[in-house]
């Protein structure tokens, strides 16, 4: 039997999202770098927290992250 292949991390989808205890992939919202004063308070405030991917993001995001 040969040996196996590593998988390597993708190192960009290492730094963008976070994989929970469940398998759920948390990712951090777009649109809060920069022009930030044309936007309403509660607006920037949304984007402050992250969210969850959809189901089929997930799993590609999940293909990026094996190691």
């Amino acid at each position: 039997m040969g040996k196996r292949i590593k998988l390597k991390t993708n190192k960009a989808a290492r730094k963008r999202f976070k994989v929970t205890a469940t398998g759920k992939v948390l990712h951090m919202k777009p649109f809060r770098r920069h022009l930030l004063s044309g936007r309403n308070s509660s607006r920037k405030r949304r984007l402050r927290k992250g969210s969850l991917s959809n189901r089929v993001s997930a799993r590609v995001i999940k293909a990026l992250l094996a190691s």
